[in-house]
């Protein structure tokens, strides 16, 4: 399933639908349909932003498409997002280690707490200097 980019202008989360590029030798911001990749020089803009997008005095704008709109879902996104879920919503089968008691066992131990002091072999931790 394609990703759906976002506008480029700071704190604006609306899907982009057109790509703004530079052309500096000509002094030209061109305004066209989104882009099939995302690039480094260029911008992905909404259609408010879009539509709003001016260019600095000397500079001209070219458009290459009069409006824009927002791209519908195509039949494969729609197909990708429905595998995806019927994914998520298998229940994953339970691994239980060897020698671990099964999670109902422990909800019928009594409880004693969730932190005790455990002695063993070894250096005994918490000795010596602070």
């Amino acid at each position: 399933m394609r990703s759906v980019r976002q506008c480029s202008r700071t704190a604006c989360g609306r899907p982009a639908v057109a790509t703004l590029t530079y052309v500096y030798a000509d002094s030209t911001a061109v305004l066209g349909p989104l882009a099939q990749h995302a690039e480094p020089h260029s911008y992905d803009l909404c259609v408010p932003h879009a539509e709003r997008l001016t260019a600095p005095r000397g500079w001209e704008v070219v458009r290459l498409l009069p409006e824009f709109e927002p791209l519908a879902p195509s039949r494969d996104d729609l197909l990708a997002l429905a595998d995806a879920v019927r994914e998520a919503g298998r229940a994953p089968e339970p691994v239980v280690a060897p020698g671990v008691p099964e999670p109902a066992a422990l909800a019928d131990a009594p409880r004693r707490g969730h932190l005790r002091v455990l002695r063993g072999a070894g250096a005994d931790v918490g000795e010596g200097t602070v």
